[in-house]
């Protein structure tokens, strides 16, 4: 019967060429898997190596577990089935377990109950309506509310409307404006 063995701690740039050659001075190894990342595609520090006897098996264990290879110590152990280990804490190399020996390089099954959960919708009902300015539900209250309608005045009194400023027919005097008026003649003869 063939034995899995799980070799962690690799260093990202071993290849599957290094790993059969070193693990090949036990004995021959009948297959070698080195998992990559799906996004970046470089390996993922662990592999697995297999030997179709178990006396080969447990003599790898002895020779390279913490041995260094690639500048990283190795660590080396017999790989066990997802049912094996219990739910949650550390897995050996990284966060994603080995498949099972019968299952080996196939798809994996669609299982709906360990597919991640939609997002929750966060809904916290209608927007809100701009404000204009502060009016008199504005931030600094009453100080800033402008009066509506007629103004009244203390002096007189009486309020006035913009209405009133029409009625009144004084002319305005005429005042000269230095920026938009010719220069007079008379100032230049003076010199």
């Amino acid at each position: 019967m063939a034995v899995r063995l799980f070799v962690g701690n690799l260093s990202y740039a071993t290849t599957e060429a290094d790993l059969r050659s070193h693990f090949g001075s036990v004995a021959p190894p009948s297959q070698i898997v080195l998992p990559v990342d799906r996004e970046t595609g470089r390996p993922r520090g662990f592999a697995f190596v297999e030997y179709q006897e178990r006396a080969h098996a447990e003599k790898a264990i002895q020779q390279f577990n913490g041995q260094v290879f690639n500048g990283r110590p190795l660590a080396v152990s017999e790989a066990r089935a997802r049912e094996d280990r219990g739910p949650g804490g550390p897995r050996p190399g990284g966060g994603f377990a080995p498949r099972p020996p019968s299952s080996f390089g196939a798809p994996r099954p669609f299982d709906p109950a360990a597919a991640p959960a939609a997002p929750r919708s966060r809904n916290f009902g209608p927007d809100a309506k701009p404000q204009r300015g502060f009016g008199a539900k504005g931030k600094k209250g009453k100080e800033t509310e402008r009066p509506r309608g007629p103004i009244p005045t203390k002096v007189t009194g009486r309020s006035f409307t913009l209405d009133d400023a029409d009625a009144t027919d004084d002319a305005l005097p005429d005042i000269d404006d230095i920026a938009t008026s010719k220069p007079h003649e008379d100032d230049d003869k003076d010199e």
